[in-house]
């Protein structure tokens, strides 16, 4: 007589696993993965953390990559709810943190309308990550006492120029940009000629927290140059502001902070 399999009561844990190093994960976080009967990750989750999952549970990749087929939301939205439904404890593995660019509001309001309990578990973000890397502070006293966070690509692929660019320029304090590498020239020329200064340090960090990690600064005028010169590529964060100035790879210097010099 065939086994009747339990199921525990439906639960959708939308989890941060961090950017790139996969030791970045909460406790809470890395125990709900353990604890999954479906995990359903994105492309820049860990793959270190996938090895954490107990035998048994199903894995879905849902990550979406420029130039590869992927999962529409809609199904991604569709597959939480069915999978809760039918295992119980669903967790969705995103990378960095899922509040912040991880549409996590559309897949919160998908769960939520089919009655599906859920819960988010914080991750560690793509420019508090890219800051502590870098060796520097994302706010200071008296010197930057802002901390914006934008998108540097918008729903279409393109430059986000949608954003008060007016405000942007006038920030006095740290601009980080999220995804920003096939913008950067739009970016930075819609901040300097609305009157940030071109000699502003900023800094770009490919694939933070990964071994194959690389940083890239300068000024903001001259950034885009520099980028395009190394070949940099998504995923990137861009940041800028008075405090990169302190950052603990010299202005104009092109390194990997994990591994051999560049």
């Amino acid at each position: 007589m065939e086994r009747c399999r339990i199921v525990r009561e439906s639960l959708v844990s939308f989890v941060g696993a961090g950017p790139g190093d996969p030791e970045l994960i909460t406790l809470k976080g890395l125990r709900r993965l353990r604890e999954a009967e479906v995990v359903l990750h994105d492309r820049l989750a860990p793959p270190e953390l996938l090895d954490e999952i107990a035998p048994g549970t199903t894995v879905v990749d849902v990550g979406k990559a420029p130039g590869r087929p992927c999962l529409g939301q809609g199904h991604i939205n569709w597959l939480l709810v069915d999978w809760a439904r039918r295992r119980g404890r669903v967790v969705r593995l995103k990378g960095g943190d899922p509040a912040i660019f991880g549409r996590l509001g559309e897949e919160i309001e998908a769960v939520r309308s089919a009655g599906v309990a859920f819960e988010v578990i914080p991750g560690v973000t793509a420019a508090t990550a890219a800051a502590a890397r870098a060796g520097i502070s994302l706010t200071a006293r008296g010197r930057a006492s802002m901390l914006v966070l934008a998108t540097g690509t918008d729903h279409t692929g393109r430059a986000p120029m949608a954003l008060d660019w007016d405000i942007l320029a006038r920030v006095e304090g740290t601009l980080v940009f999220y995804m920003p590498v096939g913008s950067l020239e739009a970016i930075t020329a819609s901040l300097t000629a609305r009157g940030r200064d071109r000699r502003e340090p900023a800094i770009l960090i490919e694939r933070v927290g990964m071994p194959d990690e690389r940083v890239i600064s300068g000024r903001l005028g001259g950034i885009a140059d520099e980028a395009r010169a190394a070949g940099l590529a998504s995923p990137a964060v861009l940041v800028t502001g008075p405090t990169v100035a302190s950052a603990s790879v010299p202005l104009g210097v092109r390194r990997m902070l994990a591994g051999a010099g560049v």
